[in-house]
């Protein structure tokens, strides 16, 4: 397992690409109106918005098998599957595999 991306909260998805862009030399990978991610090094950013997803840290794992058995796997409109977790501290962590 090895993070795959941060994700934080952002009031607008737009604004906030063209900060990360300008001040971070961020590279667009995918953007719309409520998520972006962009590609900072050798680092992965996700801006959300608060309505679609908590800010988070997500976790690679191989295969949908390794997410967990008897829970919920969700599937992301990039085709990723994920399954969202709470640590004791009721940080939210994210376990996602993508497709091969």
């Amino acid at each position: 397992m090895k993070i795959d991306h941060v994700a934080i909260n952002v009031a607008d998805i737009k604004k906030s690409v063209n900060w990360y862009v300008e001040n971070m030399s961020a590279k667009v990978d995918y953007e719309d109106d409520t998520w972006a991610m962009l590609s900072i090094g050798d680092a992965k950013l996700a801006l959300t918005v608060k309505s679609q997803h908590p800010p988070h840290v997500a976790f690679r794992v191989d295969s949908v098998e390794d997410l967990g058995e008897g829970v919920e796997i969700r599937r992301h409109r990039d085709g990723s599957h994920y399954l969202y977790l709470e640590d004791p501290d009721g940080n939210v962590l994210e376990k996602i595999c993508w497709d091969n």
